[in-house]
């Protein structure tokens, strides 16, 4: 068993479904109508505000001021250019001279051609008996008789990893006050799959691909993490003695913690937005079904009772009210949503083989992997759709790129992270939730199936 197992799960992107579903789906289903187009809600597409982005101004002569510098002026900026809500000044447009302070900022000059610039984040950066002090300010370029929006003093010990992450505090405050009040992302995490140091185990990384670190040490395979509202649990599956259980991991304490997984395999867990509960796809019965429990495992309840694999359940975010999965009940898998004990079964998904449903922040959307022409010869591939759930309308994001999966929002609403396998290798990418500034975010070893964090 746990020989086939790693074979499959090294040899196909989709070996979380075929390792709980049926081997063979016998038969194809008429793909549905491609629509042309879907609001995504994302606030894409709308006038961007023109924002420069001021190189900081050195505040010291120490030696470890100029490159701290260097990676906070970095960070700042891609940061900012991430976001997807602003029109960013770029480094060259920029006036000569480096203000530090509000007193030398010569708003008239950044305002003209050709930086062009609304708003200027601007401030200074020095070193002192081993500790890092930032000064950063947002001024808007067009009101000078009152343009502070933002000032913010940071201090912490000097290294590189506290100049990013001060950098990425200061890009946020400015995303939240200038991204119609919804919080930056520059601060979370992805968690995702990765073998490099052997065995598939749980990693994790910074929303921009740095600082990728090896969270579990099990020597096994684990998979699927998903990571608890509250940053402090990690659940995933990992395949042990019994075959595959949940297991559950503690970021505050650095060790696995006790969870009461059930008997069969056990997979593809999902935490209820106030993290009170989880969901996951169980055989404990025969069957794969969907199942939700408390956070410790606790109060078992199978909420589907149908013929065929019913597997990757989540939570809708906003209500908890339902959930939303994948079943091979009608042939090829399909995505479908209910109510979450299970009433107001609907098939969302109409052809092809969908898998992978991930739910957006404000629970209007479906994010999930389809390949709507699935057979042999068909032409197309496993690309990235989102669906809006009330008209059932969809958008198609990646095109002819490899293959894709493992889709997960970010926070905002704004993002989409994501597996892509091309080329026989398999890394994290990401994109905004148009389906356009696509980053590989991982370049060594084999890594997929990545989960944002909450916050």
């Amino acid at each position: 068993m746990i020989i086939s197992c790693k074979k499959l799960l090294s040899s196909s992107p989709r070996f979380l479904f075929l390792l709980i579903a049926i081997i063979f789906f016998a038969r194809l289903t008429p793909c549905i109508q491609a629509q042309d187009w879907v609001k995504t809600g994302t606030n894409l597409g709308v006038q961007k505000i023109r924002l420069a982005a001021a190189d900081f101004k050195a505040g010291s002569s120490d030696a470890q001021t100029a490159p701290l510098k260097s990676v906070f002026d970095t960070t700042l900026y891609s940061d900012l250019k991430n976001a997807g809500v602003f029109d960013m000044v770029s480094k060259s447009m920029a006036p000569p001279q480096t203000p530090g302070s509000p007193q030398e900022i010569s708003l008239s000059a950044w305002a003209a051609a050709p930086a062009s610039a609304e708003m200027v984040a601007f401030g200074s950066l020095s070193v002192s008996g081993g500790r890092v002090t930032v000064q950063g300010f947002l001024f808007d370029a067009k009101n000078p008789q009152s343009p502070q929006i933002l000032g913010k003093q940071y201090a912490d010990t000097a290294s590189e990893e506290n100049s990013r992450q001060i950098a990425h505090r200061f890009a946020d405050e400015i995303i939240l006050r200038l991204g119609g009040g919804l919080n930056g992302i520059a601060e979370t995490k992805i968690y995702f799959v990765s073998n490099r140091t052997g065995n598939k185990e749980i990693w994790a990384m910074d929303y921009d691909g740095q600082d990728q670190h090896a969270v579990t040490h099990l020597g096994t395979i684990s998979i699927s993490p998903r990571v608890s509202p509250d940053n402090s649990r990690i659940a995933f599956s990992s395949l042990g003695r019994d075959g595959w259980s949940i297991r559950m991991y503690s970021l505050e304490l650095g060790r696995p913690v006790s969870f009461a997984s059930p008997g069969g395999t056990t997979l593809s867990p999902a935490w209820s937005s106030d993290g009170s509960k989880l969901a996951f796809s169980s055989s404990t019965t025969g069957d794969n079904e969907i199942y939700t429990t408390d956070a410790s495992g606790g109060g078992l309840h199978r909420v589907t009772a149908f013929r065929g694999p019913d597997v990757s359940p989540v939570w809708n975010p906003k209500s908890n009210a339902q959930i939303a999965w994948v079943s091979g009940r009608s042939g090829l898998p399909q995505i479908y949503i209910m109510d979450s004990d299970g009433a107001s079964v609907q098939r969302m998904t109409d052809g092809g083989y969908a898998t992978s449903p991930s739910w957006s922040p404000n629970g209007q959307f479906l994010a999930f992997s389809w390949n709507r022409k699935y057979g042999p010869g068909a032409p197309g591939g496993q690309d990235i759709y989102i669906m809006d759930i009330a008209s059932k309308r969809w958008i198609q994001l990646t095109h002819e790129a490899g293959s894709n999966d493992f889709p997960s929002w970010s926070p905002d609403g704004r993002h989409i992270v994501f597996q892509r396998q091309d080329n026989g290798r398999t890394e994290i990418w990401s994109m905004l939730a148009d389906g356009t500034e696509q980053q590989q975010l991982t370049h060594d070893g084999w890594n997929a199936m990545p989960n944002w964090s909450w916050k």
